[in-house]
């Protein structure tokens, strides 16, 4: 009997624990729901989700068959041409402005998800359905869809860091948000993407990406916002004001070491950090120097990084958001240097030496710099929410991830000026492992500029206390798009 009672005992305390790891995701979300918006929850779902997410990589994959299989470029081009999809991410603050500063008809968010919308639909559109296009012209379509997600990521991106800096203490639960939304879209689209390709063609599969600035132009009209009233004569004059005040602020934010000493380290492990992807999407594919992956493989080895980056996510939300920004930073950068030596040793082939397969290799060293890449990038995009003062926290926080896409812009230029130099084609890939090389010893040289990063915890004000009151908050009612805290007793 007593044998009966604890089995039975630890069987409901099994499925007690399995329904609390099945209803805790629920359980958070609806904190997050209380505490915000549910609105905003949606939002950040269809921004990062379908948008970064989703179509983000479906970009990725299909593109890069794209520049090779139809327009048969070579690695470094399409790099160079890659960086040039960072350009609308560069602009980012030119977009904050514009949609905080400049309404149109009286709204202030409303056009410009449909305007983003449009824009990446109609490009998405032209490349699938126009055949033999120029390089030239691709590339322009292909800067439409990035402007696209870039235009629409700007609103949300705004009122997250309101709510970051208003709800602080949910601050690391909004960027794991983001990171699950992100990683999840990511995993669906690189898991449909091989097959799309296979089944499809590259061209054709682009098609796809009209989905998401849909969506998008939907949002646009039926997202709950207030029109703004006034002559146009005192709208124009509010806007000028408005607008210096705006960029005054921003210089005067920019300057203090608490501000630009974090935003240097976030410029410069990027800028540093070059990347080799184009080698390495060529020799993945290659029958003669490559493992040869097929194209649905190639879908699966990102998905699979897809996954390790929602691992890296969870880690994050679970042990690491309460240690200090300083001394995660070093020692994900760390980790993350030591996980592209695993590239290293793929591209020479040792994995076979060791006996271990280049399809199970090729699992192991993506699922490395996926989740230590992750979770070196999470409590940056954190201090990035925390050193937005309010009032220009929307075009703020967009200078920040500007200055973030010009370091991810050089480090894609410069992966593709040393595939050039280093004499990485199509077909001949005898250096590829220099590259690699170079790459991971940049990699190990960023922790020497880890002293850049503030020792304080993430959940700590950074900014000096007297900053906001120097600041207008833009009392104006297209901000109440319910995308900010219900119990927030501050007025937008």
């Amino acid at each position: 009997m007593g044998e009966n009672a604890n089995v039975t005992v630890t069987a409901e305390t099994k499925t007690k624990t399995l329904l609390s790891l099945l209803t805790e995701p629920v359980e958070w979300l609806r904190m997050l729901s209380s505490q915000l918006n549910p609105t905003f929850v949606i939002g950040v779902f269809l921004i990062y989700g379908l948008g970064q997410g989703l179509s983000g990589s479906l970009f990725k994959v299909v593109a890069d068959y794209y520049w090779k299989d139809v327009q048969k470029l070579q690695p470094s081009t399409v790099q160079l041409y890659v960086g040039v999809y960072f350009i609308p991410w560069v602009l980012k603050p030119l977009w904050g402005i514009l949609t905080d500063t400049f309404p149109i008809r009286g709204y202030h968010r409303r056009p410009y998800f449909v305007i983003s919308g449009v824009i990446g639909a109609v490009s998405a559109a032209t490349v699938a359905l126009t055949g033999n296009l120029a390089a030239a012209a691709a590339l322009m379509c292909f800067l439409g869809v990035s402007a696209s997600l870039a235009i629409a990521d700007v609103t949300i991106d705004a009122c997250i860091a309101r709510n970051s800096i208003e709800v602080r203490e949910l601050a690391p639960d909004l960027q794991s948000l983001c990171g699950f939304c992100s990683g999840t879209g990511a995993l669906i689209g690189y898991l449909a993407s091989g097959f799309f390709v296979h089944r499809l063609g590259p061209q054709e599969s682009l098609g796809l990406l009209a989905l998401c600035p849909t969506l998008t132009t939907v949002l646009g009209f039926v997202i709950y916002e207030n029109r703004t009233s006034g002559s146009h004569i005192e709208t124009k004059q509010a806007v000028l004001v408005s607008v210096g005040t705006t960029i005054r602020s921003m210089f005067k934010t920019i300057r203090y070491p608490q501000v630009w000493k974090p935003s240097l380290f976030m410029f410069l492990s990027l800028a540093l950090n070059v990347t080799t992807h184009e080698g390495h999407f060529y020799w993945y594919t290659d029958s003669k120097a490559g493992p040869a992956f097929s194209q649905e493989f190639v879908g699966v080895i990102y998905a699979i990084g897809a996954v390790a980056s929602l691992i890296g996510v969870l880690i994050y939300h679970k042990v690491l958001k309460d240690y200090a920004f300083r001394d995660l930073v070093f020692y994900a950068q760390l980790f993350y240097g030591i996980s592209g030596v695993l590239d290293l040793i793929f591209i020479l082939r040792w994995n076979l030496v060791i006996g271990i397969p280049d399809y199970i290799f090729v699992v192991i060293e993506e699922s490395a710099t996926r989740i230590t890449g992750k979770i070196r990038w999470m409590p940056m995009m954190v201090l990035s929410t925390q050193l937005c003062p309010l009032g220009i926290e929307g075009t703020f926080f967009a200078l920040l991830m500007c200055i973030d896409s010009t370091g991810a812009l050089l480090s894609r230029w410069g992966g593709g000026l040393l595939l050039r130099l280093l004499h990485i084609t199509r077909t001949d890939f005898t250096n590829l492992w220099l590259a690699v090389l170079i790459r991971d010893m940049l990699r190990f040289a960023i922790l020497a500029l880890v002293f850049l990063v503030p020792r304080t915890g993430q959940y700590e004000e950074l900014l000096p206390s007297d900053t906001p009151e120097n600041y207008p908050s833009y009392e104006v009612p297209e901000e109440n798009l319910e995308l900010v805290p219900i119990s927030s007793k501050i007025e937008v």
